[in-house]
């Protein structure tokens, strides 16, 4: 397993979690530090967002640890979001009906640092939320949740039908957090983007991590894990 640069913020050691007792991931060993972007790669039905459901406390595991800022993860989503966790899953979990400040005002952080990250965000703040782009959106919940200043970033498919554009300012602002000292588990499926902002990667199919190794290394080899693991 390649080294963590610092203190382990998330561990997971033969994580098995599926739904309705049917396992869907297995075996899953995976480590987080402060200070580092890590990459969940693979393709679609690999187990990436089931993996990130229940590392952050919204699906039980079936088996293994979980561990969250070292010691054993407790309570479901809402205590780790208490102890430090900020976790924006697949679909962004924004309220449509509601404004940008009134979304905004659903996360722990303060609407003046979410808008700090986000300046764009300022001008639109009367806007109703399913009004937005999907650019617009995926930054509001981006920026809800880094304002916070959470010690733990989980964010699922940070890219899906995103302007490369786009992907590239989410990515700089997870860097940043990192570059800050939070730790960075990223869900994606476009290789080349991500890992030119992470520090690790892991790559997952079939419900297993079948490679891992520093971005640089995992970057060397995009071709070659398109090819093997990334396709379906």
């Amino acid at each position: 397993m390649t080294e963590v640069p610092g203190p382990t913020l998330l561990r997971a050691r033969g994580l098995v979690c599926g739904y309705d007792g049917v396992p869907v991931v297995r075996g899953i060993d995976l480590e987080v530090g402060a200070g580092e972007v890590v990459v969940l790669l693979g393709p679609n039905g690999a187990g990436k967002s089931t993996t990130m459901a229940a590392l952050s406390g919204e699906v039980r595991p079936l088996g293994g640890l979980v561990e969250l800022f070292g010691g054993p993860a407790r309570g479901g989503l809402d205590h780790r979001v208490r102890e430090g966790l900020a976790y924006v899953p697949e679909g962004r979990s924004l309220v449509p009906q509601l404004t940008v400040d009134g979304n905004l005002r659903l996360g722990r952080g303060t609407t003046d640092a979410a808008y700090a990250l986000a300046a764009t965000l300022r001008p639109l703040a009367r806007r109703r939320a399913g009004l937005l782009s999907g650019g617009e959106q995926q930054l509001l919940a981006l920026a809800r949740a880094l304002a916070a200043a959470p010690r733990l970033v989980l964010v699922d498919e940070l890219s899906l039908g995103l302007a490369p554009l786009v992907v590239h300012r989410l990515l700089t602002e997870l860097r940043r957090a990192a570059d800050r000292g939070a730790g960075v588990l990223l869900v994606e499926q476009h290789a080349h983007h991500a890992l030119g902002f992470a520090d690790r990667g892991y790559v997952m199919r079939r419900g297993e991590i079948v490679l891992e190794g520093t971005a640089a290394a995992l970057a060397g080899s995009v071709d070659e894990l398109a090819a093997s693991y990334l396709s379906r």
